[in-house]
């Protein structure tokens, strides 16, 4: 459904395109984005302007992540670095890292933290994902020859200890074990033959992956949200898809469900899904943690669904099923990135092609 927005709330600190933000899961209204100027803006939403600006260098910072249960640490990656700062030690004379990790030979598109915090994965242009040991501060794997083409997107799994997921633009979702440093599986987007009429005609390149937390599996399965480059935002079932045979299987445009689990869903434009390539995927943590699945996309629009009515079989067996959709917010410009807190307003942070970030209150 569209609605009319109140006018979002503006965060300026950053000189150039702001590239990614993240907001603290243990820290209400932190809030921090990282633009091409180099930069990373710390922002605390119950103040009026950003706290302060950490100077990386004069590269783009591409994306950040939090130390898992420790929010004073952040991972960020540079060019083809990746730089952690304690800001306890940071002050407005020196923006000097912790440590500072160079596996990765090409540029990095994203980094992650694990959820033991005891490893990073970085994905970068060159198609390769580094695993490295944080404790040890070495490399552990290096994740080769699954993608022929820049990886974009990279996720650990809650639920699988010793395993990732990763997207690119070669079309590909390709499922790791880096304990061994091997693919299980390999979902080619680009084997879709069954695209729905109506939709964009972009290649299904893999721009973003969302993989819900420990605390939203029961109610959302072990599921993994896609956007494509086609404009689809996919929810597979990972665990119904690594029980299948063989090591690639096509990409689907239809819902198919047994013993009552949905194994994929298609958000297309016949459901009021995007008609431009969707630049990043999130699940909500406001509100019911996992209630709703957050996209944003090349065509200036970011989409609430309702995942819960995504999920429900009974649903999916509608052919009437746009009632997915819970809102969809209208913007000026492309998204870059977007993220959510856990607060009841200003839960929703979107990274736009400008320097302004903004701000936005769902309910």
């Amino acid at each position: 459904m569209a609605m009319a927005m109140e006018e979002p709330r503006k965060l300026r600190g950053h000189k150039s395109t702001a590239t990614c933000c993240i907001a603290s899961r243990d820290r209400p209204g932190l809030v921090l984005t990282s633009g091409e100027d180099g930069c990373i803006c710390w922002f605390d939403l119950r103040c009026k302007d950003v706290q302060f600006i950490i100077d990386v260098g004069t590269e783009p910072v591409s994306s950040l992540c939090f130390k898992t249960g420790n929010d004073n640490i952040l991972y960020a990656s540079y060019g083809n670095e990746i730089k952690s700062f304690d800001v306890h030690t940071l002050s407005a004379n020196s923006w000097k890292p912790l440590e500072s990790f160079n596996y990765n030979k090409d540029e990095v598109n994203q980094v992650v933290c694990n959820g033991r915090s005891s490893f990073l994965a970085s994905a970068d242009d060159s198609g390769d994902v580094k695993i490295i040991d944080i404790g040890q501060k070495c490399l552990y794997k290096t994740l080769r020859a699954g993608h022929t083409s820049i990886c974009s997107s990279v996720q650990f799994i809650p639920w699988r200890p010793w395993e990732v997921i990763t997207g690119g633009l070669d079309s590909k979702l390709v499922l790791w074990d880096f304990s061994k440093g091997r693919s299980q599986k390999i979902i080619d987007f680009g084997a879709d033959t069954n695209n729905n009429s109506g939709q964009c005609l972009n290649p299904a390149f893999v721009h973003s992956i969302a993989i819900p937390e420990m605390d939203m599996v029961d109610k959302l399965e072990k599921i993994c949200a896609v956007a494509r480059g086609d404009g689809i935002v996919d929810l597979i079932n990972i665990e119904s898809e690594l029980s299948r045979k063989g090591t690639s299987s096509k990409g689907s445009s239809s819902s198919s469900s047994s013993n009552n689990v949905i194994k994929r869903v298609c958000l297309d434009y016949s459901v009021g899904g995007h008609n431009a390539a969707v630049s990043c995927v999130a699940f909500s943590l406001f509100q019911e943690k996992g209630r709703f699945l957050i996209s944003g996309g090349n065509d200036k629009t970011v989409k609430i669904w309702d995942c819960f009515k995504c999920l429900d079989p009974n649903n999916n067996n509608n052919n009437n099923n746009r009632d997915l959709l819970h809102l969809n917010i209208s913007l000026s410009k492309k998204v870059n990135w977007l993220c959510t807190n856990q607060s009841d307003s200003e839960n929703l942070v979107v990274c736009d092609t400008t320097r302004v970030v903004k701000v936005y209150s769902i309910s």
